[in-house]
């Protein structure tokens, strides 16, 4: 007869064992495709090199994929009779892009693979790396073995995606509600340091806030008029086409270009990091990367749930 320890023992055994065997790892791809990593970085090198916006264009991809309902490509795929797409939520609409590279990276790596072993979700993934690198930031190991979903939802994108407009108890709320904490709100938001944004989204900030630099404010009104220029471009920082501390540095002189930039430097919880960010790259370099590998671990499917999509936009 078994004793319960020895029972309890092989159980604990037996879990922890699962739970590897489905956990994501760096080295996912090693055996099964080891030309895979560097085909994603040769694609995405080249889009970034033709379009410098491209690089913060799939890191937001990635970002946006995670936050509903887990890393699971489910913002790849295009409505079908069965649910509404994803890409038409509010945070969505009209500004998610990058399709057509992620498409070009998963012809690339399913050509060099011999067939599709990669997942739609997992390319998101190294894009987002590999991006943020070749802008000149952070590398970290992205942990592999995501599977992709074989659904999305546009409601839940719709209530779940933070909004530009939020406050920071909103903000902090938001991410706990992904199992992400205070650091890597501010750490994940320095994202920003790339990039460039809507005139809609930032207009109600640079002509009714009183936490903005008031040449700061002017100089953004130039291109965001009150009406119309919804889709005149603005970035975030000084420097949008390289991943450095200037997002931070803005934030601490109120220059924040969005309501919820600002709300991480107005005098919360949040400042002291902001201010250690813009004076010490290297702290925000370290927890981007630690904060990245966090939220590319929300709800992952792996093992046997989920598949691997041969076409992104589309279900098996």
């Amino acid at each position: 007869m078994v004793s319960p320890t020895n029972f309890l023992l092989h159980a604990f055994l037996w879990l922890a064992l699962a739970a590897t065997a489905f956990s994501l790892s760096p080295n996912f791809y090693h055996n099964v495709c080891p030309q895979a990593l560097p085909a994603i970085k040769r694609v995405v090198e080249a889009a970034v090199h033709k379009e410098r916006r491209m690089g913060a264009s799939l890191l937001r991809l990635h970002f946006h994929d995670c936050f509903v309902n887990g890393c699971d490509g489910s913002l790849l795929l295009d409505s079908t009779s069965s649910f509404e797409t994803e890409k038409n939520a509010r945070g969505n609409l009209n500004s998610v892009r990058g399709f057509e590279v992620v498409d070009q990276i998963k012809a690339e790596v399913d050509r060099v693979c011999g067939r599709s072993v990669v997942s739609c979700a997992d390319i998101l993934a190294v894009a987002a790396r590999d991006s943020v690198v070749a802008l000149g930031g952070p590398t970290w190991k992205v942990r592999l073995g995501r599977r992709d979903s074989t659904t999305a939802s546009m409601t839940l994108a719709d209530n779940v995606l933070p909004s530009a407009s939020m406050d920071l108890p909103a903000l902090i709320n938001n991410f706990k509600n992904q199992g992400l904490n205070k650091r890597d709100l501010v750490a994940l938001s320095g994202g920003h340091t790339i990039g460039l944004s809507q005139c809609l989204i930032f207009r109600n900030r640079i002509y009714n806030a009183t936490d903005i630099d008031p040449a700061f404010a002017k100089e953004r009104r130039a291109t965001c008029p009150r009406t119309g220029g919804n889709t005149n471009l603005a970035p975030f920082d000084p420097t949008p086409s390289r991943f450095d501390t200037a997002y931070f540095k803005n934030l601490v002189k109120e220059k924040g270009l969005l309501t919820s930039d600002q709300a991480l430097f107005s005098g919360g919880s949040t400042d002291k990091l902001v201010e250690t960010y813009s004076k010490n790259p290297n702290a925000f370099w370290v927890d981007f990367g630690k904060s990245m590998i966090r939220m590319g671990n929300i709800k992952p499917l792996t093992g046997k749930q989920g598949q691997i999509r041969v076409n992104c936009r589309k279900v098996n």
